[in-house]
């Protein structure tokens, strides 16, 4: 058999997490060390892994019931290799360290088991699209994979140069970073977004860290809903996935 395709193997490393190409990745287990992924995201798989559901506390299901946020994770022990994705995003492999991330939940792939994470406010007493008014902070000492749609841009801060970015195409931040949410406009109603610009609510980072921006103001379609009935269960018509997706730009 020969095809183009033979030119798509598996990418050979020693490391834990290795990117198969922008859009795939494997995580490597050795028996020891589990890894959290969102539910749904496992594509293939080598060897003796089991995946159960990923228990939760009961401050973080309080969390999420009143705020919205959270991880919806799955448990992946034992030994071989988990090759991830989701809906063909850029994924990337990042450190967390003592200063810690603040992330999306919707922009989370998988993340070491050793990590912690909690809901935490951003400043603002306004709903915003995209980065909400809540997010997660993900700390410890690990590794979080995150997702992003297209190529994303991360942008250094320093006490001398701040940056501002768009609430709904900024993915994460450094912990570290002071954060104001804010909305300039000469609209009475600060909601709107600015005049014709198109423009709308922004956060101002202050400090020491970066931020992450992804070139998409659209967040994915997580657990998008398909539809009812035999066609829907099998993808097919206006009651498919793709019917119901026609022009998502998550769809290549």
């Amino acid at each position: 058999m020969q095809s183009p395709l033979f030119a798509h193997t598996e990418a050979q490393s020693q490391d834990r997490y290795t990117l198969q190409n922008p859009q795939l990745l494997r995580v490597a287990l050795t028996g020891h060390d589990d890894v959290l992924a969102r539910k749904g995201t496992m594509v293939a798989y080598q060897g003796l892994i089991e995946f159960d559901g990923e228990y939760q506390t009961q401050g973080q299901r309080r969390a999420r019931a009143n705020t919205g946020e959270g991880l919806d994770l799955m448990r992946c022990s034992g030994q071989g290799s988990i090759f991830f994705a989701n809906l063909a995003q850029y994924v990337h492999v990042m450190d967390v360290d003592h200063d810690g991330l603040t992330v999306d939940a919707s922009y989370v792939l998988a993340l070491d088991s050793t990590l912690h994470w909690e809901v935490i406010a951003v400043d603002s007493q306004y709903g915003i699209s995209g980065s909400g008014k809540y997010n997660l902070n993900i700390s410890g000492q690990g590794k979080v994979v995150l997702m992003t749609s297209g190529q994303p841009l991360m942008l250094h801060v320093t006490p001398d140069k701040y940056v501002n970015a768009d609430a709904d195409a900024i993915v994460a931040w450094s912990s570290s970073l002071r954060v104001q949410m804010q909305a300039q406009t000469h609209s009475s109603g600060v909601w709107r977004r600015r005049g014709n610009t198109g423009e709308g609510w922004e956060l101002s980072f202050l400090g020491q860290g970066y931020a992450l921006v992804q070139p998409s103001e659209q967040l994915p379609p997580q657990n998008a809903v398909v539809g009812q009935g035999m066609a829907a269960q099998f993808g097919m018509g206006q009651q498919g996935a793709r019917g119901q997706n026609q022009g998502n730009i998550w769809n290549n």
